[in-house]
C-alpha cells in the first residue's frame, strides 16, 4: 500500500501531478519542473519531506552506538551540531546516507531516507548487540517541512523563528505555538531551513508558509525541481549515486571520512584501504557537448572502451546545458577536461568531465 503524508491532500488542492516515490503518494510537480527550480534559485521552495525517516538513538552506549555505525567521528559533535554521514555494511559499501543531530548528551537524532527507513533500523538494531541503547523509530509521527532559497530565512524569521541555528546545526524553538525542531540544512545548495514537527501541527505550517510567503515569492516544490536543484549541487541520492558496492571514497565523500578516528566501525578496513592504496572507479561530473541527456544507467565510453555508468543525468536550469554524474575507472588520463562520450539510444554523445559542484553552494 502506498504511503501518504499528512500534507496528501494539500498538494492535491494545489493541482499537484502526484507519483508514486519510494513507497510514497508524492507532488512530483505543481506547475513546471524549471519553474519551480528557478524559484528555489531565486527566491523561496517549499517542499513537504515528510517521508523522510527520523530515528532517536539515545542511551548511555549511544555515542558508542553511532561511531560503530558510521565513518564519521560522531564524538566530535557538540550539542546541536549536525554532521553528514554513511551507514556501512562490512564491505565498506553505503547502506544509506544520514544526518546525524546531537540533540543532548546522550541522544541523536538521525535522518534517513524515505525508502531505507525500516531496513536501517532493522540493520542497526542488529549491530546493538549488548550496548545500552535505545533505537526509537519516530518516523511516523513526525511531518518535515523545507524552506529552501535566498528569501527562505527571511519568510521563517517572518512567522517567528526570530534566531535561525548556525549552518549544520538543529534548535528547539516554539513555532505558531507548537513546539518544532528548525535544522539549518537541506538538498538543495541553497540556503534555508527544515522544519521537523508533530503531524497535527504540519498543515497549519504549511499553509501559513504558503500566505506569509506570497510577499517573498514562495511556491510550494515537487520531487522534480528537487532532484535537478540536488543535481547541480552534485548532491548525491541514494539508490542512483550510492549503493552497498560503492564506498565513501569511491564515492567522493572522503570528506565525509576522518583520517584520525580510532574507534573500529563496520567496513572500515576497505574504507581505509581505498584511502591508502585507491580504487577501481570513481563519481565524476560531466556536461554533455552534443545535443543529447544522459540518464541513468546509461553506459559511459572512453577511447572506445566501456569505462563505466551514469548514475545522475538531466538538464540543469541554472547552467542551461546537460548534466550529469557517473562512475568511471579511476584512470589517471582520466580527469577535469577529458572528453568522454555517452551511449544515448545505440549512438554516441560527446560529454565532457568538469568539476563538481555543478554550481556554487550558497548553503553555508
Amino acid at each position: 500500500m502506498v504511503k501518504q503524508t499528512i500534507l496528501h491532500d494539500e498538494h492535491v488542492k494545489l493541482g499537484a501531478k502526484m507519483v508514486d516515490f519510494a513507497g510514497w503518494h508524492m507532488p512530483v510537480q505543481y506547475t513546471s519542473i524549471i519553474e519551480e527550480h528557478k524559484t528555489v534559485r531565486e527566491s523561496v521552495g517549499l517542499f513537504d519531506v515528510s517521508h523522510m525517516g527520523e530515528v532517536i538513538v539515545k542511551g548511555p552506549d549511544a555515542l558508542k552506538f553511532l561511531n560503530k555505525l558510521v565513518p564519521q567521528d560522531i564524538s566530535k559533535l557538540t550539542d546541536t551540531k549536525a554532521v553528514y554521514c554513511q551507514l556501512t555494511n562490512n564491505n565498506g559499501g553505503i547502506k544509506d546516507d544520514w544526518i546525524v543531530y546531537k540533540l543532548k548528551n546522550e541522544e541523536y537524532l538521525v535522518i534517513a531516507n524515505a525508502s531505507m527507513v525500516e531496513q536501517d533500523v532493522n540493520w542497526i538494531a542488529m549491530n546493538k548487540g549488548e550496548l545500552n541503547v535505545d533505537i526509537i523509530n519516530e518516523s511516523h509521527n513526525y511531518s518535515m517541512i523545507a524552506i529552501q532559497g535566498p528569501k527562505a530565512c527571511d519568510l521563517i524569521k517572518d512567522i517567528g523563528v526570530t534566531e535561525l541555528p548556525p549552518f549544520f546545526s538543529i534548535k528547539e524553538t516554539e513555532l505558531l505555538g507548537n513546539i518544532v525542531w528548525v535544522s539549518r540544512t537541506g538538498y538543495t545548495g541553497e540556503d534555508g531551513v527544515e522544519v521537523i514537527l508533530k503531524n497535527k501541527d504540519a498543515v497549519e505550517l504549511w499553509n501559513t508558509l504558503l500566505e506569509k510567503g506570497v510577499t517573498y515569492g514562495v511556491k510550494p516544490i515537487g520531487l522534480g525541481a528537487r532532484d535537478t536543484l540536488r543535481l547541480e549541487s552534485a548532491m548525491p541520492l541514494y539508490g542512483n549515486d550510492l549503493d552497498e558496492n560503492t564506498s565513501p571514497i569511491e564515492a567522493g565523500l572522503g570528506w565525509s571520512v576522518p583520517k584520525d578516528k580510532t574507534e573500529n566501525y563496520n567496513g572500515k578496513e576497505t574504507i581505509t584501504k581505498h584511502r591508502q592504496e585507491g580504487y577501481a572507479k570513481k563519481l565524476v561530473g560531466f556536461k554533455m557537448l552534443d545535443r543529447g541527456i544522459a540518464r541513468h544507467e546509461y553506459e559511459v565510453y572512453f577511447n572506445n572502451e566501456k569505462i563505466g555508468v551514469v548514475t545522475s543525468g538531466g538538464v540543469s536550469p541554472t547552467r542551461g546545458d546537460n548534466i550529469g554524474l557517473a562512475y568511471v575507472k579511476n584512470l589517471d588520463n582520466l580527469t577535469v577536461g577529458s572528453t568522454i562520450q555517452i551511449m544515448i539510444r545505440d549512438k554516441f554523445y560527446n560529454a565532457e568531465i568538469v568539476k563538481k559542484p555543478f554550481i556554487e553552494k550558497r548553503n553555508k
